[in-house]
């Protein structure tokens, strides 16, 4: 095999307060191919993008796992997952790279190898479960819950035409935490469980509070709170910010346009919306040859 192309979803995650273990993969999603070649291509000075540095620290990790004899591969990505908006870009990046490389190599390893690597490379599972298993996912180390998200259930999300990278976004995270805060971000973080679990989502009207990681991240979206609202009044049943931003996510199971309208009325500057489902699926190889 000399070519491979694997679909990657895109994700949210943390969903306010299940920070660093709740995520769902979405509707869109990037397009890594990993293709044979004479020699390793080079097409930038080594460092200079953040993409050629995932790719060396992913064939790192998968050929080290494996014990495969390293072999030269080119990659190129495409889709719809921004970076640096929080919807996993940098986990299309190297969970694309890591399932492009083993179906180069005849599937060497399994789908939760290939989890357990992309999380370890990310520093958290949030966003490498949903991306590799799809649905609804609570990931903590190794093991991963997973729940399939029904179609009735609506993705609204607002992207601003600004970053955030995941760096700065915890640098903003005290050290320390009010107690009754984490008890609340406790509790409601297993109500979205619940909700999802069950699939009756009714239980997450509220459940999306939190006091972990969302009032410290407010001064980098400042529209975040309004936009929530905004969303909620015309019939969300809540929304949070997606991973560290700068994207907002409501969700909704009726009229996701009059949320969306909503959401972008209250917003401040340049952004779009898109209204998307969950993917079931997670990471799939399109073609190979």
């Amino acid at each position: 095999m000399q070519s491979a192309t694997v679909r990657v979803p895109g994700t949210t995650a943390n969903l306010g307060p299940g920070y660093d273990c709740l995520g769902i993969a979405l509707g869109l999603s990037n397009e890594v191919t990993v293709s044979r070649t004479p020699k390793a291509q080079t097409q930038t000075p080594a460092g200079s993008n953040p993409g050629d540095a995932m790719a060396a620290e992913a064939s790192h990790g998968f050929f080290s796992k494996t014990g495969l004899e390293p072999f030269p591969f080119d990659w190129t990505i495409s889709g719809q997952v921004p970076p640096s908006r929080g919807m996993g870009s940098s986990v299309t990046v190297r969970l694309g790279l890591l399932a492009g490389l083993n179906a180069l190599a005849d599937g060497a390893v399994s789908r939760d190898v290939l989890f357990e690597l992309c999380a370890g490379l990310e520093g958290h599972p949030d966003n490498a479960a949903p991306a590799a298993y799809g649905g609804f996912t609570v990931a903590g180390g190794p093991v991963v819950a997973r729940f399939e998200v029904a179609p009735e259930l609506h993705f609204v999300l607002l992207i601003p035409d600004f970053e955030v990278s995941t760096p700065a976004a915890r640098e903003v995270l005290p050290r320390q935490l009010d107690h009754s805060a984490a008890v609340l971000s406790c509790a409601n973080a297993c109500r979205i469980t619940a909700a999802f679990a069950s699939q009756n989502y009714a239980l997450l009207r509220g459940a999306f509070r939190d006091g972990l990681h969302q009032p410290f991240r407010h001064a980098l979206i400042p529209f975040l709170t309004e936009v929530i609202a905004a969303g909620e009044k015309a019939g969300a049943l809540g929304g949070f910010l997606s991973g560290s931003g700068s994207t907002i996510c409501c969700v909704t199971t009726e009229a996701p346009e009059g949320v969306a309208a909503a959401m972008s009325q209250a917003a401040e500057g340049s952004h779009r919306t898109l209204l998307t489902h969950a993917d079931n699926t997670g990471m799939t190889v399109v073609n190979a040859s």
